[in-house]
């Protein structure tokens, strides 16, 4: 099936032929459903903090924050297209939709709106000005989310990226430094650097802080192969096999490289101005604060348990109402030992309003235990469709997440994916239908294995920009 040529290519990418050949195989036999329980909800999964709960957490958080390794993780290297898709079938099609009516209409509204002005041609039609913002112009249909102008501030507009800046500042400081991490894609990461070498010492001398910038691209060894419709291995026009970018699961290697004790992870165009973010600061430093509770408690049992002759059933109850695992009744101290030695992530859920997104579950697992997945429709059989319409939580990609094990040490994440749950979708290359295979999410099956919990936070922490019309939401302004 590979000749010689086919061979240097694959080991150029890193990766191996045992590698590639389970991909293929992947592609004949598919991925299975999640083994889905239930929907998770409150009091069943679901975690409701009152304003007490909620307010000793964040003190926990701020008291430990100064001594603590804080990371801010912002996945930035999705394209910027999804975004202006009505826009570009306007422009190449003359199909006006809804959505470029309201973008005409308050086309001066906009954050981008000077930038737009000074590169319209005087006497500019609708069409020219949609162009304008999409193509030769603004350019946005050829830039990342993070490169979009998105807030009006009487000094100026700020770009996605810069209100993580921002955000950083106002909850991952740790001794008067903050770590942002940004993953972007290689075509864009010289606009990032550009940008950000201008712009932080602005907001250095804003926030009193010291911001430590990093970037890193999603590795070429996490690409996997494309197939034609029969599964045999598509060839492009020079005869070379086609590998493309695998989805953000793959960044599970990026979060990898990461020395931290804790992590936030958030997507980099759910943000808002300066005005509205209180409830997302709190609710991050809330969030960070259950789970360094949880951790502090998970170390200690791990402790009781290596030395021996620890009473299980206490650990055990730990183990069911905190860290939300279901054991089976006839669990064991190694068992115990073993959920108690992961990962921890908390992630916030907002009610389910109609927005677009995974949910969270309880499943059933190999080791008889059932515990708490972010699920994707996708992962879940049409049998069970119906209790993903029961959730009433989604996932808004509001992570906290600790990563160092009972002694300190980093633990290797690639240990606690679940390769099985990834995703098969039809896709075309020069004209040519093919098969792609992306690997499980980042928050779902690239996270499958962590211990997960669920914190209920507010609908104000939550303000997504997926088409450029929601730019005009009131969390915007």
């Amino acid at each position: 099936m590979f000749t010689e040529k086919d061979l240097r290519q694959i080991e150029a990418r890193g990766l191996t032929l045992g590698q590639v050949e389970a991909q293929l195989e992947n592609f004949r036999r598919g991925f299975p459903f999640l083994k889905v329980v239930r929907a998770a909800s409150p009091g069943d999964g679901v975690t409701l903090l009152d304003a007490a709960a909620a307010d000793a957490a964040v003190a926990r958080y701020e008291r430990d924050a100064a001594r603590l390794g804080v990371v801010k993780f912002v996945p930035a290297s999705g394209a910027a297209t999804r975004m202006f898709k009505e826009l570009f079938e306007f422009v190449n099609e003359g199909r006006r939709g809804k959505g470029v009516d309201t973008l005409l209409e308050h086309l001066e509204e906009f954050a981008f709106w000077p930038e737009l002005r000074a590169v319209l041609p005087a006497g500019a039609d609708d069409r020219a000005k949609v162009d304008a913002i999409v193509n030769d112009g603004l350019e946005y249909g050829r830039k990342p989310k993070g490169l979009v102008t998105f807030h009006a501030y009487p000094e100026g507009s700020r770009k996605a990226v810069e209100e993580h800046l921002a955000e950083g500042a106002a909850y991952a400081a740790s001794g008067g430094g903050v770590r942002i991490h940004f993953t972007v894609s290689p075509e864009h990461m010289a606009g990032f650097e550009e940008l950000l070498a201008e712009r932080v010492p602005l907001y250095e001398k804003r926030f009193g802080v010291r911001y430590d910038i990093s970037f890193s691209v999603q590795k070429p060894s996490t690409d996997t192969i494309a197939v034609n419709p029969d599964n045999t291995p598509f060839r492009q026009e020079d005869g070379s096999l086609l590998f493309r970018p695998a989805g953000h699961g793959a960044l599970i290697e990026n979060l990898n490289e990461i020395d931290a004790d804790v992590v936030f992870i958030k997507n980099i165009d759910n943000v808002t101005t300066d005005a509205r973010r209180g409830d997302t600061v709190r609710w991050k430093k809330a969030l960070a604060g259950v789970l360094l509770g949880l951790q502090e408690q998970a170390f200690e049992y791990l402790k009781a348990l290596e030395v021996g002759g620890a009473e299980l059933a206490p650990i055990a109850a730990f183990v069911e109402r905190r860290l939300c695992v279901k054991l089976p009744s006839d669990y064991d101290s190694a068992l115990l030992r073993a959920v108690l030695d992961r990962p921890i992530r908390v992630c916030g859920m907002v009610r389910n309003e109609g927005e677009p997104g995974g949910g969270p579950f309880w499943v059933a697992n190999p080791d008889g235990t059932e515990s708490l997945q972010i699920a994707e429709s996708s992962q879940i059989a049409p049998a069970d469709q119906p209790l993903m319409q029961a959730a009433t939580h989604f996932n808004p990609v509001d992570l906290v997440c600790g990563i160092r094990d009972s002694k300190g040490r980093k633990f290797d994440l690639r240990r606690y994916t679940d390769p099985a749950t990834g995703f098969i979708s039809s896709k075309s290359a020069g004209g040519r239908l093919l098969r792609a295979q992306e690997l499980p999410g980042l928050w779902n099956g690239a996270m499958a294995r962590w211990n997960t919990v669920f914190v209920d936070v507010p609908i104000t922490t939550f303000s997504p920009v997926k088409v450029v019309q929601d730019l005009l939401r009131p969390q915007h302004r």
